[in-house]
């Protein structure tokens, strides 16, 4: 599933393909998603022109100066730069031509979502209930230790509730917790304050990371650009069985909560 990484990469590449182009034509070939899209999309904005590309989580916002086009890839939605003359796939659901330049919305799933925003973003019944974002100003571990004193639950599924931190999902939860040396299994409550510092700072490297190498290919994501490998970089996730790249000890996967967590049993206390 794209995640905070995958979806700032997308950003960016499609703020330097489409900013300032005006949109020529939306085709809105499925618009059967997650949540209908709203049928008044291609009459609403061909002619605008792409002032701005946002992120708030790991949700897209397109602003086209009326108002702006709200898109979240789903599990496995993707957004690709393509040649005006390439044939629509059957998991092709939406064509957005800013000139030249065709940006094609794929999904095979059909997890994603786009829908219409007008006034204050913020205040989108999708976007209001969001946490901080992780690489604000604002995360530190000071902040960290507020929201989690007298958390009894693991500290890895903590960071993974978007409610309290958009973004971090399972791959960069894991590794910014290898990184931190803290077992993902221990209370969140019960870390201390200059251990939550690191943690804090461990997060925002992880994805700085992860965006720097176009964030982590794994199955269906790829950016408008192309394929990133922040995947050969993991420490620990996908890697059961394997040394840990410090200690030299097999890296452990356990479930959590249905989903898989990676961690070295000797790094990470």
């Amino acid at each position: 599933m794209p995640e905070l990484p995958e979806v700032e990469v997308s950003r960016r590449a499609v703020r330097a393909l489409a900013q300032g182009r005006r949109l020529t034509a939306f085709v809105l070939r499925n618009r059967f998603l997650r949540a209908p899209a709203p049928e008044h999309l291609p009459q609403t904005l061909v002619g605008c022109t792409l002032r701005e590309v946002e992120r708030r989580g790991k949700y897209l916002l397109f602003d086209f100066g009326r108002g702006r086009l709200l898109l979240h890839l789903g599990m496995s939605g993707s957004l690709r730069a393509v040649p005006q003359d390439c044939a629509a796939g059957r998991h092709d659901h939406v064509d957005m031509v800013f000139e030249e330049v065709v940006l094609r919305y794929a999904d095979p799933r059909r997890f994603g979502l786009l829908d219409w925003i007008e006034g204050d973003p913020a205040l989108h019944p999708r976007l209001a209930p969001l946490g901080i974002e992780p690489l604000s100003a604002a995360f530190t571990g000071e902040w960290l230790a507020q929201r989690l004193a007298g958390k009894k639950a693991p500290i890895k599924p903590v960071l993974m509730d978007a409610r309290l931190i958009v973004g971090v999902g399972n791959i960069y939860a894991a590794e910014s917790l290898f990184r931190a040396g803290i077992d993902p299994r221990r209370p969140a409550g019960r870390i201390a304050p200059a251990r939550l510092a690191r943690l804090a700072q461990a997060i925002q490297e992880v994805l700085l990371a992860a965006i720097a190498a176009g964030g982590s290919t794994l199955r269906d994501f790829c950016s408008p650009q192309g394929f990133g490998d922040f995947q050969v970089q993991h420490d620990v996730y996908g890697r059961e069985g394997q040394p840990c790249r410090r200690c030299g000890a097999p890296i452990r996967r356990i479930l959590q909560g249905s989903r898989s967590t990676y961690f070295c049993p000797r790094c990470q206390r």
